[in-house]
């Protein structure tokens, strides 16, 4: 049996990809690898890149196994182990995104949203291991940081970076607590609720381990500043 499909609709008979989201938002659908099979993600990552082919399309939270599969049927992918992401395409980048991370203990979620940052049209900046256990070490980046169009502060623990930085800088911020830590920190939500409930004003925060939900929002954030003070990266 034939089933029509709406337009801007590809389905792929595992998943009905929505290939006008980039005409809607700015921005095509991204490949959630969760739970998808090797093949799917590939089939996927074709899909949506024969739709878009002048931009990028990424593929997140990928298994070894779609890591393997993914160099070896798409030799053109730009792969990241540590960030679990696939990228086929590339896309122009307008603003900058400070992504500072308290520890490189959170490298996986601060690759994942690097990536994403970029795949979303902003240029990220990895300021890594300059978390509040050794403070001087933040405050030596602080220029570096208060350069950016938005920060993107990454933290596990007691996440106390996100509030250091909201009382330090002016630039939008944005949180994300990690699931990094010893013992009964609840897989992160101790770290997320002190992001949310941070007395530091202008301190915005995303769920935990959501690196991906963070490099949207700030390459959004940046694209519009870049465009609406005429500069870019």
């Amino acid at each position: 049996m034939t089933v029509s499909q709406p337009d801007g609709v590809t389905d792929l008979g595992f998943a009905r990809l929505d290939t006008a989201r980039a005409a809607r938002t700015g921005d095509p659908e991204v490949v959630f690898g969760q739970g998808k099979t090797p093949a799917q993600i590939v089939a996927a990552l074709r899909a949506l890149h024969e739709a878009h082919p002048g931009g990028a399309i990424l593929a997140t939270r990928l298994s070894e196994a779609a890591m393997a599969e993914c160099a070896e049927r798409l030799p053109e992918a730009v792969l990241d182990p540590v960030g679990r992401t696939a990228v086929l395409g590339e896309r122009e980048t307008k603003g900058r995104v400070a992504i500072v991370a308290a520890g490189t203990s959170d490298l996986p979620v601060v690759r994942e949203c690097a990536t994403t940052t970029r795949v979303f049209g902003a240029e990220p900046d990895e300021i890594v291991d300059v978390g509040v256990a050794g403070l001087h070490r933040l405050l030596a980046q602080l220029d570096r940081i208060n350069e950016a169009d938005v920060v993107v502060a990454v933290a596990g623990m007691e996440a106390a970076l996100p509030s250091v930085l909201g009382g330090l800088v002016g630039v939008p911020l944005i949180a994300v607590p990690t699931s990094v830590g010893y013992g009964w920190n609840l897989d992160g939500v101790t770290a997320w609720l002190a992001t949310v409930n941070s007395c530091a004003p202008g301190v915005v925060t995303v769920n935990v381990d959501n690196g991906f939900g963070a490099g949207v929002a700030a390459a959004r954030i940046a694209r519009r500043t870049a465009r609406t003070s005429g500069t870019s990266e």
